[in-house]
């Protein structure tokens, strides 16, 4: 396995090695030693998640708040979505930036996206299937989430607005300058 850190070193791009041959492929798509060694601390996930979207799904920007923050290690088993990770640790040097990557059934590339950060993704394909561990529970309570078409954001999609399909939730989130719960850079959100 490979891990890359982005432009904004706390989130990574993880390249497994694909075995193939002309039976098929295996992957190692997790080990936690070399894992928790890149990330740098421990990171336990409680949870599998799957979903299944169409073309121009929009999921995102969500997070949830301490105490139920949580960090994700997502990837796409079938298809091809654009994944962005947002920044919104005030006091960070990357606060309000975002790291956007095209994850592919093919590739095999995830992305940990850390405490401290919103994340979403849009479907590029016909459909996509979209697979992701978290280190903490959902909470309703700490369910928050980031507006996908913030200005300050300034996130390219790679489709036009009129394509987007999202939630109803997800129409009406608050943009960064309103956002009231946020984390700060300064709080060891493993601790």
């Amino acid at each position: 396995m490979k891990f890359i850190k982005q432009i904004i070193p706390d989130v990574l791009v993880i390249e497994p090695k694909i075995h193939g041959d002309e039976r098929g492929y295996f992957v190692e798509t997790y080990r936690q030693d070399l894992f928790e060694q890149a990330v740098g601390h421990p990171v336990h996930f409680v949870q599998d998640n799957e979903s299944k979207s169409s073309k121009g799904v929009l999921r995102g920007l969500h997070f949830q708040l301490p105490p139920y923050a949580q960090s994700k290690l997502v990837r796409v088993i079938e298809g091809r979505v654009l994944d962005i990770a947002v920044d919104i640790r005030k006091g960070s040097p990357g606060y309000g930036q975002h790291v956007s990557m095209e994850l592919t059934g093919e590739n095999k590339r995830q992305v940990f996206v850390p405490r401290g950060f919103a994340h979403g993704f849009i479907v590029l394909s016909e459909t996509a299937t979209f697979a992701y561990k978290v280190d903490n529970y959902y909470s309703p309570e700490c369910d928050r989430g980031l507006a996908f078409d913030d200005e300050q954001l300034n996130i390219d999609w790679g489709l036009p607005k009129q394509q987007l399909q999202l939630s109803a939730k997800d129409t009406r989130q608050a943009k960064l300058n309103e956002l009231k719960d946020c984390f700060d850079y300064s709080i060891n959100y493993y601790a």
